[in-house]
This record gives structure tokens, sequence and C-alpha cells, in this order.
């Protein structure tokens, strides 16, 4: 695993570059809402989730319309993306078991609870996992915290900002907050999670064109070395 030194030039590198290709407009949502966004998020690209989330506050007339609504008809909003069936029960499931629990469609309530008691709150929903409660922490609850799919904590292996063995979620999720600063912590998410989906797939990832080649661990060691043409054998004059 890469040194803390350079663990942060690696860190310096990605806000410096990939930055540039990012969008840096922010979905500003309430809490529940931005639950609702996570689930869109998680695993896909901020563009994906953009569009996902604009489908399904277009297409229902409202919270409670989409509640009610089958799981077939929500998840005609999440083709294109992975598990659409999966997403699309765990939206209709939080949304009701919102509507048993409050008899309403927010929870704003949480910002007079303090930040360990609304973490705790968000937990109890069934649909909750750690992904959903570090991005509602980070983006609604004003508290630290990376929130870890396939495509961060590919990146973050392959990059060497976490041990390869590590599998924890709460543990790589503890080790990146260390290494990244709390009011970094939104940007870091979008930009390495665009690094994961544009460059650095699981598959045929495209070292060639990341931006982070140069000071990526995987990238240097599965760099192909340059072909060498056969020689061309040279006639001597006679």
């Amino acid at each position: 695993m890469a040194t803390t030194v350079n663990k942060q030039k690696i860190v310096t590198v990605l806000f410096s570059k990939v930055k540039k290709v990012v969008s840096q407009e922010q979905q500003e949502l309430p809490i529940m809402e931005q639950v609702i966004y996570s689930i869109c998020r998680e695993g896909s690209s901020k563009e994906q989730a953009d569009e996902v989330y604009q489908k399904l506050t277009a297409q229902f007339f409202d919270w409670n319309e989409l509640r009610v609504s089958s799981v077939r008809e929500l998840e005609e909003c999440f083709r294109g993306m992975s598990r659409p069936v999966d997403r699309a029960n765990r939206v209709i499931g939080f949304l009701q078991e919102l509507f048993e629990t409050t008899y309403s469609f927010e929870l704003e309530f949480l910002h007079k609870k303090g930040l360990k008691q609304a973490t705790k709150h968000l937990s109890r929903y069934q649909v909750s996992n750690d992904y959903l409660g570090a991005w509602v922490t980070q983006r609604a609850l004003g508290g630290h915290a990376i929130p870890i799919d396939p495509p961060t904590l590919r990146v973050s292996k392959r990059l060497g900002l976490i041990e390869k063995t590590q599998e924890q979620v709460v543990e790589i999720r503890n080790t990146l907050e260390h290494l990244i600063p709390k009011a970094k912590g939104v940007e870091f998410t979008d930009l390495i999670s665009t690094v994961g989906m544009e460059y650095c797939h699981e598959k045929q990832p495209n070292c060639a064109a990341c931006p982070l080649a140069k000071e990526c661990q995987f990238a240097t060691e599965n760099a192909k070395p340059a072909s060498k043409k056969p020689a061309v054998a040279v006639k001597k004059s006679k």
C-alpha cells in the first residue's frame, strides 16, 4: 500500500486532474429525498443518478403516487442501471415504511437530533445500508462520511489508498475519512466515483486514458510493455 505521503499526493492529483472533467453541480435535497437519491447513486455515475431521480420526480405526481406504484413501473425509471428491480423495490419499501411510521414523506425532524441519533434513526429503515447512511450523513446531516460503493472501493484499492485485503466497509470508510478532510468529502466522493465509472472498470480498465495512471499502483503493475518491432536485416553492399 502507498505511504501516507504518497496517498496525499494521489489525492492531490485526483483533485487537480479529475476535477477538470467532473461537474461540480450538486443536488441540494432534503433528507428524505437524499435517501431516494442515494439509492439511485450507489454503484452508478452522477449523471445516471441525476437522470433517474429526475424521472422519478417528473413521471409521478408526488411521493405517495410513487409509493403505491408497482415495481415494474419504477423499474422502467431505473432501466440502464445495475439492479433496477432491487432499486425499485428499495424506493417503494422505504416510502411505505416512512409513511407507516410518520404519516408523511419528510425526515427534516432529524436536523433537531444530534448526528449520532439521526444516523441511528436512519439505520432503522429496512432499506438502509452503510452507503445510504454515509451518503445522507455527508450530504444532508453535515457529518463527515465517505460513502463506499463498488467503484469507490475498486479505485481506492488500485490506487493504494487502502489495503488490498481490506473488506470490511466500516474499516475502509474510516481509513478514507482519516485521509480526506471533511471539507473535501463531497468532492472526493464525486471524483473517485467518476474515475471508477469512466476509467477504472472492474474488467478491462482503461488505464491508458486515466488521469491517475502515473500515480496508480494497479496501472503500473499491469502496464503492457511496448511491443518491439522485429529487427530488419540490412543487406551489406558488395
